[in-house]
């Protein structure tokens, strides 16, 4: 049997891959365990500058909770009493969800496909996303009778606003890459063919860039989004001071005096 997820880091990237093409990428308990533990360790390795989370196949991304397997977990509760099932939000989601949005390096979501349920909520973690021009997304939740996880409640109201998302959550539809861009869910779309390469190439330009500045950049909109303007200028100068002094600032100021291309650090 294969990974249900794949890890590897070459370059400073740690390219994550949801591997679970038969079934759609949908997460079972196995593949929310690896996603989980590939997530930390990314977030966790010195080596690794940026993350490009990606998916097998050409059909999902990710069509969230696996339900074959819920349903039979569903049932066990129902005889043994111990009502375990849900415990997966406490157990996998938030912590996949913790480490994806609040890791300092930047996040790329390459969706390939259909984005439904958690696998929608993975990719609205990401920093960027850069979707096939054959992705579509759906929020799922209440289609399943269940309320938003995977971040969902926190991450869309926050790109396309609270009206728009409560709209995709009670009324949940599918909607196009192109409608997604036009919305904000989304920031780049490209074929189908070329979402490999392309996001490939992105994430490595992430890796190779001024990654304590992108860490500070990621704390400050995520610091404002629910602070004070007050509170966000006193962050921006805490960030700006720690940015100020890394060696990659250093670097980049020596080039741009030199004319030269920089080579950061990550320091």
């Amino acid at each position: 049997m294969a990974d249900a997820v794949l890890y590897e880091v070459s370059d400073g990237l740690a390219t994550i891959t949801l591997n679970r093409p038969e079934a759609m990428n949908a997460m079972n308990t196995e593949a929310k365990v690896a996603l989980r533990d590939a997530v930390q360790a990314a977030a966790d390795d010195k080596a690794v500058r940026a993350v490009l989370l990606t998916a097998a196949g050409d059909r999902a991304f990710c069509v969230g909770q696996d339900l074959k397997e819920h349903i039979g977990s569903l049932m066990a509760d129902r005889e043994d009493g111990q009502g375990r099932t849900m415990n997966t939000v406490r157990e996998h989601y938030n912590p996949i969800v913790r480490a994806l949005t609040q890791m300092p390096k930047p996040v790329v979501a390459a969706v390939n496909g259909v984005a439904a349920g958690a696998g929608f909520g993975f990719a609205l973690c990401a920093d960027y996303r850069i979707v096939a021009d054959t992705a579509s997304f759906n929020t799922s939740f209440a289609g399943v009778a269940l309320t938003a996880d995977s971040g969902v409640s926190w991450t869309l109201p926050r790109l396309i606003g609270p009206g728009r998302a409560t709209d995709l959550l009670l009324f949940p539809r599918t909607i196009t890459a192109q409608e997604a861009f036009e919305i904000g869910a989304v920031n780049k779309i490209v074929p189908a063919a070329e979402l490999a390469e392309t996001a490939r190439k992105l994430a490595l330009l992430l890796a190779a860039g001024p990654t304590v500045a992108y860490a500070a950049l990621k704390e400050s909109v995520a610091f404002a989004a629910d602070h004070s303007l007050d509170e966000a200028l006193d962050k921006e100068d805490e960030l700006q001071a720690r940015a100020g002094v890394s060696e990659d600032h250093a670097i980049a100021v020596q080039a741009f005096i030199a004319k030269e291309k920089p080579k950061y650090l990550g320091r």
